[in-house]
């Protein structure tokens, strides 16, 4: 396996964690009060769902980039 497709796969890793979290802080009792008064979600939980759809883009893009 080349360079290229571990740094693919870990990448792709990366995001998959970073949008569980996302999701999870999403759906939490916090979060979910938090969007029922404000209609949106926490910076954080924001953060974590831009990073993991970034994160897993770019790693699925690496890993099947021949």
């Amino acid at each position: 396996m080349g360079q290229k497709k571990l740094v693919g796969i870990v990448i792709l890793i990366v995001g998959i964690v970073l949008l569980y979290f996302g999701f999870n802080q999403a759906n939490s009792a916090v979060g979910e009060i938090g969007e029922a008064i404000t209609g949106k979600y926490t910076d954080e939980t924001m953060a974590y769902l831009i990073a993991g759809i970034i994160a897993s883009v770019v790693g699925l893009f690496t890993l099947l980039k021949k």
